[in-house]
Parts: structure tokens; sequence; C-alpha cells
């Protein structure tokens, strides 16, 4: 098999085929997306669609939606069915195997010569070791999005188990899309692919939420806030890396002195970390921090989020380990700076002054006077007018066209 080179080991620059070149635009690819992360699903299909690729859109009852279904070339499969979380473990475990029956039984059958794997299901090395054999066998080129090279290490549970199943899907790959050069030496370094076996794509810009245009004194309305205040959101899945603890901390310090800030948390408790929230909400409780601190702790729906970003006045991520994340290019989509932890790869997405700030992580008071900073920069006080430049810089760095051209050349270059 002809090596792909996309990155080269010297410089690793973001190499794709220009929109004139030769790509096969008869390609067809089965999109495993997972059954969830709407924004990113349906960014992508969207992308490879408009390059007249041919999709396979292996879906949920989630991700049955009219935006993708009105895509050309997309042909949408819903393999999964219900995905909710609230039923009894007999039923979920059934329909899991009816899942995998389905799966297991479309790629015997597809005609599509390219699987692109998203994410992977619930069973994570069967997935990673069987799957992979399995879609091997039957002649299929296998590409990958990694979004987390090994998520694991990142949340502290790794194993030699679990190093070695992701080993095995690593290994499987013909090819392995990652956002960050970060990750790509990970790659090399723990699993031994090769550049010539993986490409830096950008993680792309979430514009699948709905905008209304409301203004921030409407968004404040609804959620409780003084229209006078400074408020901070924190929004994603709430888990340790996340480093919400030293936010609440340095919040605190930082009403003690100006009792004019707000701190806005919403979303969702990561299965397995519930005590971890526990314990904040034990001092959120602090009667220093009582009436600052709105909780909205759920899953956040599309039609929600827009209320969130209005209303606050920037978005802080306080992360402990991370490579990449979708939050400061949601956030700059609505045009609202970002305040990050020099973590990862987040620090290239982070114009210091210009699109946020940077500062230390594992450090609440570093992060209580980067926020004082930034409140008192002109950054915030001329927010109105750089709101365009923020959208304009968010959609120029991690634009889905970008993605599809990389990603679309490596298919054709497989192919």
């Amino acid at each position: 098999m002809k090596p792909l080179v996309i990155n080269k080991p010297e410089d690793r620059k973001i190499m794709s085929k220009a929109p004139g070149s030769s790509i096969h635009n008869n390609t067809r690819v089965g999109l495993f997306t997972g059954g969830s992360d709407k924004p990113y699903a349906i960014g992508i299909a969207q992308a490879l669609s408009n390059r007249s690729i041919e999709v396979d859109f292996i879906g949920s009852d989630e991700l049955d939606c009219p935006e993708i279904k009105e895509l050309e070339h997309v042909k949408f499969m819903n393999l999964r069915g219900d995905q909710s979380e609230n039923r009894p473990f007999i039923q979920k475990a059934f329909r899991l195997a009816i899942y995998y029956f389905r799966l297991v039984k479309y790629a015997a059958f597809s005609k599509a010569p390219n699987f692109h794997i998203l994410w992977n299901n619930k069973f994570e090395w069967f997935d990673r070791t069987l799957l992979m054999f399995y879609y091997r066998i039957i002649g299929k080129k296998i590409f990958m999005t990694a979004h987390n090279i090994n998520k694991a290490k990142r949340d502290g549970h790794d194993s030699i188990f679990n190093r070695w199943t992701l080993w095995c899907q690593y290994r499987s790959c013909h090819h392995i899309f990652v956002h960050t050069r970060k990750m790509q030496d990970e790659l090399l370094r723990d699993f031994g692919v090769g550049f010539d076996r993986s490409s830096v794509i950008p993680f792309g810009i979430n514009d699948t939420i709905p905008k209304s245009g409301m203004k921030q004194s409407q968004a404040r309305l609804q959620l409780n806030i003084n229209q006078d205040e400074k408020t901070i959101l924190f929004f994603g899945q709430i888990a340790p890396y996340k480093g919400l603890k030293y936010l609440v901390h340095a919040f605190k310090k930082l009403i003690q002195v100006d009792p004019s800030y707000s701190l806005l948390i919403a979303g969702k408790v990561k299965q397995g970390h519930e005590a971890y929230w526990n314990a904040i909400e034990n001092d959120l409780e602090d009667t220093v921090l009582k009436g600052r601190v709105s909780q909205h702790i759920g899953f956040i729906p599309d039609s929600e989020v827009e209320k969130f970003f209005v209303a606050a006045d920037v978005v802080v991520l306080p992360y402990l380990e991370i490579f990449q994340s979708g939050v400061p290019f949601l956030a700059y989509s609505f045009g609202l700076p970002v305040i990050a932890t020099d973590v990862g790869s987040i620090k290239e997405d982070v114009i210091e002054g210009t699109t946020g700030m940077i500062c230390k992580p594992l450090n609440s008071t570093d992060l209580a006077g980067t926020i004082t900073s930034y409140f008192e920069s002109k950054l915030f006080s001329h927010l109105e007018r750089r709101r365009t430049m923020i959208r304009e810089f968010a959609v120029e760095k991690n634009s889905w066209e970008k993605v599809a051209e990389i990603t679309v050349a490596a298919y054709s270059q497989l192919h």
C-alpha cells in the first residue's frame, strides 16, 4: 500500500489538496457518528456533501433531523434508534446488541470502500479490536477522527488493557485525523503511528446552534442575572480535568474584592464524577457565594445554548489537562472572548488580548488575577466592536471547508 503523506515529519504543516486538484468525487464513505454530538456529526457530513462525497450517515434518533435528511449526497441510516439513558439495563443491553447486529450487516453489504469512525460505541474494547479486525478482513479502508488520543490517561484511570486496545485500533486504521500537533506527537510516541498515517484537522466550528439574535438584556432576564453584573460562564461537561473547582475558588477571591461578579455554570455532570460535583456544590454553599452563582446542571439542549453565551461577558476554561476543546469556538461563534489555562494546544486557539487571555493551570490565584485583568482591558470595554472580528477569526481558523479539504484528500490518496 502506497503511504499517504499529508504531514511531513520535519514541519507537519497542515497540507491538503487545493479545490481544483484531482479528487475522486465519487468516493463513498460510511460515517460512524457514535449517535450523538450533533454539531460535529452534522458539520462534517455537510462539509463532505458539499464536496460531492456520498455519505452513509450511521445515526440515531438523536441525529434524525432535517439538517441531515435534507443534505444532498447523504443517506441517513438510523441503525441505533433510541439512545436514552433512562432505560432499564436489560433494555439498553438489548438495543446495543441490535445495533451491533445492524452495524455488522451494514458493513458486510455496504458499497462504501471507506469507513470513517468519528466515535466508538459503548463497548470500546470491542470496537477497537474485533470490530476493527472485521472491517479489515472485508477489505474496508478505515479512517478515524481521534478527538482524544487516550482519554483514560487524561481522566486518571489508564491501564495496560486500555492501551493495548487503543494500540490495536490505531494500528488498524489506514489514516487518523487529530486536532493538534501535540496529539499527533502522542500518536507516534505512545502508539507508533507515524506522521505519514495522520493529519491535523481543525475542530470544526459549531454552527448548528440556533441563533435568534437575542440581546444580552433579554438573556440575562431569562437567567435572572442582573444587567450590571460582570458575568463569567463555565459551559460544558463537569469532570475533574475541566478544573471547575479552581474557577469556584478564584470566583470566591473575586467577589470578596468586587461583589459585582456573577458566575454561570451550565452543563452536565460526566457519568462517574458525581462525587466531584457534590464537593463543588458543598463549596457553593459558602455564605460568600450565596446568590452569586447560577447553576444549570444537566443536559443543555441546542435551543437553550444561545442564552448562556449571550448573557455572559466571558467564557472561562480552567482545564487541568486537555488537547483541544470545542467550547472556545462555540464561544467565538457568539463573539465572546475566552479565558483559558495554558494546557494542551488551547494556547493556539486563544489569541492573547484579541480573542481572550491565557492563565496558569491549577492556580486559582492566577486565574482570579487574569479575570480581573480581562474586565479592566480594552478587549472587554470595546467588546461590542470586537465581536465581529472574533466571529470572523473562528470561521477562518476552524471552518468545515478546511476539515473537508484535508479529509477528502486522505480519502482520495487511499482510494
